[in-house]
């Protein structure tokens, strides 16, 4: 994958901390978005510039300039171009896309007299003040459209070995009250080794039927042989997965576990206890980590019972993941990839804080989801073939009888 550098002179950076906000902003997103597009280029070309190689595809043909509109401004972009064959960015489909859904959505908070003086401004900036209900309308449409394609596709890849699913929530203005919507997520790890959020959806709370309707329809659309999922010890995920993918086996994120034992545990013995849980996290094997388990347990059990009662209970489920390579190991064995996606919607989120109705959020966080799934597709791949054939034979069976037993135990709770 092609790195992205990015290099400022003495007197650039002299602008950016000396100079007027907004043109500092708008200078630097033009620097961060012509170096993404660089490093497009070689990528594609398959050579950086004055490079000889043989894995050279292409040739440059110099750039031409082209506009983009943010809330910063109007960007000039020098967008490369190849001698043969076209050059291919996914920087102005992102961003618009992205910008366009964030600018619908705080189009529809001033005309629905819920917004913010800084929404407004921000739409008066971006729009003037000749936006109309069929204008926003039209642009929703087109939103939607995107949207759509993207969240009810075909999944061409059966097999996913590994599944995450989490969820986030924000706040939606509904009835004359504001409420808060649960947004669903599933990043899948397909059988080439890459990432790919597969589905997102939004419901009015994270229950048993959302998870279980949310799962149903990824499988409807061809996510059939899943190994193991990964989340978080919510109470509406597991009786889900397991009517939807019985024969995957639950691995428990284990930073949630660790928040999970921490939270209930005394101000005064967290810090130490947080060293001895990593102690159990890193151990090579379920039987290594058993045995540290048992130790904490008979050290903090007078001191933080409740937090040793957790710790008990949900230690099997957090040691799924032993079984597969250590490498693949640390990738899997908590939500922290979701997690990350999930701060980034935050973030985008920020300037909206109560969304005017549900199809808002999912138009601009789905907007948001697809412009960082795009991404995924040039990241380093989790594994290859000869991994996959190797987890098919070695671990994939353990696996099935890992998902057999806790499905006994949860039938029988």
């Amino acid at each position: 994958m092609a790195q992205v550098n990015l290099t400022l002179t003495h007197e650039e950076v002299l602008q950016v901390l000396t100079g007027d906000r907004e043109a500092a902003m708008k200078f630097l997103l033009e620097k961060i978005l012509n170096e993404i597009m660089r490093a497009e280029s070689e990528e594609q070309l398959g050579a950086s510039r004055h490079e000889r190689t043989e894995e050279r595809q292409d040739y440059r043909n110099g750039t031409r300039e082209r506009e983009l509109n943010t809330r910063v401004g109007t960007l000039t972009l020098n967008v490369p171009r190849h001698r043969n064959e076209p050059f291919h960015t996914m920087v102005f489909e992102n961003y618009q896309r992205s910008e366009a859904a964030l600018i619908a959505t705080m189009v529809q908070m001033v005309i629905s007299g819920v917004s913010s003086r800084k929404v407004e401004k921000v739409v008066t900036t971006l729009c003037g003040t000749s936006f109309s209900k069929s204008t926003v309308s039209e642009l929703c449409k087109r939103l939607d459209k995107d949207i759509d394609h993207f969240k009810n596709r075909t999944l061409n890849f059966h097999e996913a070995p590994f599944l995450m699913l989490d969820a986030t929530y924000f706040k939606v203005r509904e009835d004359h009250r504001v409420r808060s919507k649960a947004f669903l997520i599933a990043l899948a790890f397909k059988p080439d080794g890459r990432r790919e959020v597969v589905g997102f959806d939004v419901f009015d709370e994270e229950e048993k039927y959302s998870w279980q309707t949310f799962l149903s329809r990824l499988k409807d659309r061809g996510l059939n042989d899943v190994r193991m999922v990964i989340s978080d010890a919510h109470n509406a995920i597991r009786p889900a997965v397991a009517k939807i993918y019985p024969e995957a086996a639950w691995q428990r994120c284990q930073v949630h576990f660790q928040r999970n034992i921490l939270g209930i545990t005394p101000n005064k013995y967290k810090e130490a206890l947080a060293i001895e849980l990593r102690r159990i996290f890193n151990a090579s094997t379920t039987e290594e980590a058993r045995k540290i388990k048992n130790e904490i347990v008979a050290e903090y059990e007078d001191v933080a019972e409740q937090a040793m009662k957790i710790l008990e209970t949900g230690f099997e489920d957090s040691m799924t993941v032993n079984g597969l390579p250590k490498y693949l190991k640390e990738k899997i064995r908590t939500t922290n990839l979701l997690e990350r996606l999930n701060r980034e919607l935050k973030r985008r989120s920020d300037v909206i804080q109560v969304f005017p109705n549900a199809d808002s959020v999912q138009r601009l966080m789905g907007a948001v989801t697809i412009e960082v799934n795009n991404t995924y597709m040039v990241d380093k791949r989790a594994y290859g073939d000869k991994t996959l054939d190797e987890l098919r034979h070695a671990v994939f069976p353990t696996l099935r009888r890992i998902a057999a037993d806790q499905l006994k135990l949860l039938t029988a709770a």
